[in-house]
């Protein structure tokens, strides 16, 4: 079987990662978002899993790779299943607020953002990255007032 026929599921998990608004004065949110220079996308930070990797745990570790920041998990979020390379494509996502840690990019990502909900669905490449960040609002984050 080639590559092309194979149709095994290709698991991956990924984060919303958000974090207040640094200086506001209400509790407003910003999500991070990756640009990948392989496919130049902006999307989630997300990953394939190890073999027999927890996918929460997958989640996170792919966030701290991505981002460099250590996250807090929250909600779980929809899982979005698409084509990637002719193979079917599954990732589970969770709400997750950023810590600690500070960005360094690298081959795989060489910028992150951080930006406000309205902004970071207009920069998001893929129209199901965009329903996520619909999904992270709905969960209210703690601490945080909905805002566009």
């Amino acid at each position: 079987m080639s590559p092309a026929e194979d149709t095994t599921t290709v698991r991956a998990a990924g984060c919303v990662l958000w974090r207040p608004v640094p200086g506001h004065p209400s509790p407003r949110l910003e999500l991070c978002l990756v640009h990948r220079p392989k496919y130049d996308d902006w999307s989630h930070p997300k990953g394939k899993l190890k073999r027999g990797e927890d996918p929460l745990a997958g989640a996170l570790r792919e966030v701290a790779e991505e981002t460099g920041y250590a996250a807090a998990p929250g909600a779980e979020l929809p899982t979005v299943r698409y084509l990637a390379d002719g193979r079917p494509k599954e990732v589970r996502y969770w709400s997750a607020a950023a810590t600690t840690g500070a960005f360094t990019p690298s081959d795989e990502v060489d910028r992150i953002l951080w930006l406000e909900p309205a902004a970071a669905r207009a920069r998001l490449t893929q129209p199901h990255d965009r329903t996520l960040v619909d999904a992270l609002l709905a969960t209210r984050p703690p601490g945080t007032t909905p805002c566009p």
